[in-house]
């Protein structure tokens, strides 16, 4: 039987990659998302002032289920609202009622609505809290509810896509290529539950790790900055496509080597490049004539 791994933000960008590159090794995959069906709008307005901007992405949890299949695997495609516990809570008791278990947990998804850009005095206290929900609190409920599967079979593996504004102040203010408070902390409270997991957990057969994605250009990152977008222009050159930080993910679950380094946290295009995980990346460096 294969093992199944229990995506969310899995309708475009890296959850999409990540559950096809799972796919393709083997696993049946749990595709989540809020986005169930094609077309369905969301607010991607990442300040406050944009807030109630409704945006059609491409992409949908129904599509990229559609997509496992055709790899030969099952896939469960099911509704997950960051922000709605009662959708959390309804995606995992269906994905043990009718598949049994998680193995891989993997926490891809994250809040995508005002307050993620705004300055810090700009930045009203409702929509901190909101981000805080969808980035981290609403996380670890996840997280913790997942894993008391995991600690009653005795084996599983938590996936926590991280982020370089978690770990380091912004290198400019918002307007000139860096980014907003309230995502930075969020994603820095995010990044240190792996650490803690595998100091917890460990010894109890469960494995953590964090994936850093570096800048990586998704649908959503797009319709919420647009290409003139500072740090669209400042990162562009450095970007990596969804697909390095999937086949990351795959190295992780797949290589042995892999499990002696739960805890730690990964930096993808470099992993990825010095382990020639995606083929034809980094496209050949042009000789400067």
């Amino acid at each position: 039987m294969s093992p199944i791994a229990f995506v969310t933000g899995a309708s475009r960008g890296i959850g999409k990659a990540g559950s096809l590159a799972l796919a393709e090794a083997g696993f049946d995959v749990v595709v989540t998302a809020r986005t169930l069906q094609p077309g369905q709008t969301h607010d991607y307005g990442a300040s406050s002032a944009e807030a109630g901007t409704q945006t059609a992405l491409p992409g949908s949890v129904e599509e990229t289920a559609k997509l496992v299949e055709e790899r030969g695997q099952r896939a469960l495609p099911l509704r997950l609202d960051l922000l709605d516990r009662e959708s959390i809570d309804a995606a995992i008791e269906t994905t043990l009622a009718e598949w049994g278990r998680i193995d891989v947990l993997f926490n891809n998804g994250i809040y995508q609505g005002a307050g993620v850009m705004d300055p810090m005095m700009e930045l009203p206290e409702d929509k901190l809290d909101l981000v805080f929900q969808g980035n981290f609190f609403n996380q670890f409920y996840l997280t913790r509810k997942v894993l008391t599967h995991m600690l009653e079979r005795g084996d599983g593996t938590i996936v926590n896509m991280t982020s370089n504004a978690g770990q380091h102040d912004p290198p400019n203010k918002v307007s000139e290529g860096g980014w907003g408070f309230a995502y930075g902390a969020s994603k820095s409270a995010f990044h240190r539950m792996a650490g803690f997991l595998h100091v917890e957990f460990n010894d109890q057969g469960i494995r953590a790790f964090n994936i850093d994605p570096g800048y990586v250009p998704t649908e959503a990152q797009l319709a919420r900055y647009g290409t003139d977008d500072p740090i669209y222009q400042k990162y562009i050159a450095q970007g990596a496509p969804p697909e390095v930080p999937a086949q990351t993910l795959v190295w992780l679950l797949t290589n042995p080597e892999a499990a002696e380094r739960s805890g730690e946290t990964f930096h993808a295009p470099k992993f990825a490049k010095d382990h020639a995980l995606v083929p034809g990346w980094p496209p050949p460096r042009k000789d400067r004539g």
